[in-house]
């Protein structure tokens, strides 16, 4: 009995359709197309960065020892890493809460957490810079206190969208296993340490890289928040490019692009390598 060796096209086969390859290949065309493009004229010799002139590292080097980049840099690595743990923490016993507990006003909760998320930045801004006015934040701090208020700030945004994805992690965590090892000796801490975190970790990775993303590339929120004496990497941008797109910009930028994928790499890898260990555990 001969066996075909092209299998007929199945009906939710859509990836082996022509039109839908089509689709994709326009889709990651036009998403990704313009990020190449950056990357590329990044070393363009050209300091109008209209046409390619030839190849060069020069304006790595002059993004390198331009202090002002660096410094704007430096501060929305620190806001975002200082953000970012902060939320997570604050999101994962959020999204616990909402998950494990009822209590009075639960649903109104939800919802006043939900609001940074739904509110355009433009409007989050605006609350911040007069909240920050009314409470006489001081300036003139010496760093890195001076990024208090934006770190704030962008804690406020950044810790719903890691109560959603965590919660939703926890949405399929089944109670029994954490019954059982009560049954069998553990205490609170332990069993929400070696049965929950477990459990939770792939929306903790999740949680924690969108949060990271968020707080670096911000602009409308840290533009209200930030003060005379502090700026960050895209508020800096913004006033590089208002004048002219030049490979210094691009430069700089292809090297948060770089950060960016490098972060996302090793949190894909070690949250596989996490997963196989526990499977590995599991299994023996």
């Amino acid at each position: 009995m001969s066996v075909r060796s092209n299998n007929p096209i199945g009906p939710l086969d859509y990836t082996r359709r022509t039109w839908m390859r089509l689709v994709l290949l326009g889709t990651f065309i036009f998403l990704y197309a313009p990020i190449v493009t950056l990357v590329a004229f990044s070393f363009n010799d050209s300091r109008r960065n209209i046409v390619w002139r030839g190849f060069t590292f020069k304006y790595y080097e002059k993004a390198w020892n331009n202090s002002s980049l660096m410094e704007a840099f430096a501060n929305s690595l620190t806001i975002a890493f200082l953000s970012t743990l902060i939320s997570v923490v604050l999101g994962t016993m959020t999204a616990i809460l909402l998950w494990r507990f009822r209590f009075p006003g639960k649903a109104g909760y939800e919802g006043a957490m939900s609001l940074p998320i739904v509110i355009p930045e433009i409007c989050m801004g605006v609350a911040m810079l007069a909240f920050f006015s009314r409470i006489g934040w001081p300036s003139g701090l010496p760093w890195p206190f001076n990024l208090g208020a934006i770190t704030i700030a962008h804690i406020s945004f950044s810790f719903p969208f890691v109560t959603v994805v965590v919660r939703a992690r926890l949405a399929s965590f089944n109670r029994e296993l954490e019954e059982a090892a009560k049954d069998l000796g553990a205490g609170e801490w332990q069993a929400f340490k070696d049965i929950l975190i477990p459990h939770m970790r792939p929306g903790l990775i999740a949680g924690a890289l969108l949060a990271f993303t968020l707080s670096l590339d911000d602009f409308v929120i840290t533009f209200f928040t930030s003060g005379p004496d502090t700026i960050t990497f895209p508020i800096k941008i913004y006033s590089m490019i208002r004048f002219s797109v030049t490979p210094e910009v691009n430069a700089a930028s292809a090297v948060l692009i770089a950060i960016t994928l490098a972060m996302t790499t090793f949190a894909l890898w070690f949250q596989s390598r996490s997963g196989g260990q526990a499977g590995g555990t599991a299994h023996g």
